[in-house]
């Protein structure tokens, strides 16, 4: 495991036009996902601690955006047979067992992490209901236990996001795991 943080990425720039396959083999168009009022991104996986630890707080901050008309799409880079506890199989068992009621899509050519320069799992992209950028950047300020959180960042931005205020500054990287990119697994 390689602990990396996320890219500074201006906010503003669009959403990725890409298409990905739900665990069913279903091609999935993420601007088809937009909420009325936009549009969570987030990069993540089953293997990794940093993505398993905010698994929880994803799915349920996940039920409060929604309501607000921000739908959210999780992406999984990870899809590599050296790491098979991130296959789409597994991928089929953690919906069950976490409860996931939103897309869950692997990306088993990791078209849309280049796409988006996601470094890590988790990374966060929050788009507007234009499809511009808003906010990148990590859940809260303590990823390891919920219990020690004092800044929910990623839901002060959805709020923020819907108020119609500028995107929060500053927007601090999240830290997780390095993608598992294909190229540098050769060899």
């Amino acid at each position: 495991m390689v602990l990396v943080a996320s890219i500074h990425v201006e906010p503003g720039w669009l959403l990725p036009d890409v298409e990905l396959k739900d665990i069913d083999g279903k091609q999935v168009k993420l601007t088809d996902q937009m909420g009325k009022n936009g549009l969570l991104v987030a990069f993540t996986c089953n293997h990794c601690p940093y993505a398993l630890a905010i698994w929880p707080r994803l799915i349920r901050h996940t039920a409060a955006f929604r309501q607000k008309g921000v739908n959210t799409v999780a992406i999984n880079p990870n899809i590599h047979p050296d790491y098979p506890e991130d296959s789409i199989p597994a991928m089929k068992d953690k919906i069950v067992e976490w409860g996931v009621d939103f897309p869950y899509l692997a990306d088993e050519t990791q078209q849309a992490a280049h796409a988006f320069d996601a470094q890590c799992t988790p990374d966060l992209y929050l788009f507007d209901k234009d499809g511009k950028l808003y906010y990148h950047g990590r859940m809260d300020d303590y990823w390891k236990d919920e219990a020690n959180v004092t800044q929910q960042e990623l839901a002060l931005a959805v709020d923020a996001m819907l108020a119609g205020q500028p995107t929060p500054q500053p927007q601090h990287p999240a830290i997780g795991c390095s993608i598992k990119w294909f190229d540098q697994m050769a060899g």
